[in-house]
């Protein structure tokens, strides 16, 4: 089973993203969780140039292309041999990230994604998406308290507009995609939020 989070800045996904495993674990599953980009060190190193620096430092189109550059090492080292060992992946943001992120809010090709997903993803499909949801001035409060990660807010601060393009989206991907894709409130406790992935996922 391959399981991934989405959502916008300061939703919770990583928490998200133990608390279910660690619930996984706990039935019997043999789970691994990952992240995006990243999972691998080349895709770690590629993560670093994506999530630092100033904002302009990349167009939306030079963001696919690296995004996928690291998906590409990711799939191929660690997602694709783990599901074929019947392990349960749980990924912290995968495809639709990047089509949220750089076309729908940051106006790339759509024809480039298209052919990257051909070319790199194919049939790279999640069986279950969680989209979790909040307001983007909450989730930006909460992005800046996590003092951890300051070195990795290239995207945080894109502004407003932006993420607010990213939840539309977002909402409007689980609304295209229902029976794949899960508009979760992110609003409340990590358990309180827990427990609405964990009906969704019986459901």
């Amino acid at each position: 089973m391959f399981i991934t989070f989405e959502g916008g800045e300061g939703t919770g996904k990583s928490t998200q993203v133990t608390l279910l495993a660690e619930r996984l674990r706990a039935q019997g599953k043999d789970v691994l969780t990952t992240r995006e980009p990243g999972g691998t060190p080349e895709a770690e190193a590629l993560r670093n140039l994506l999530v630092s620096g100033e904002t302009s430092r990349w167009t939306s189109n030079e963001e696919l292309l690296l995004n996928f550059a690291a998906r590409g090492s990711h799939l191929r080292q660690v997602i694709k041999p783990a599901l074929v060992m019947g392990k349960t992946v749980i990924c912290d943001r995968f495809i639709d990230s990047s089509y949220v992120y750089q076309v729908a809010a940051g106006g790339a090709s759509t024809l480039l994604f298209a052919q990257l997903i051909n070319t790199i993803a194919n049939e790279a499909i999640p069986d279950f998406t969680f989209i979790l949801d909040i307001d983007p001035a909450i989730g930006a409060t909460r992005a800046a308290a996590r003092s951890a990660t300051a070195h990795e807010s290239r995207f945080e601060r894109k502004g407003s507009e932006f993420h607010n393009k990213v939840r539309t989206a977002f909402a409007d991907l689980a609304a295209q995609q229902p029976k794949r894709c899960h508009l979760i409130d992110a609003n409340g406790t990590a358990q309180v939020v827990a427990a609405r992935i964990r009906e969704k996922l019986n459901d």
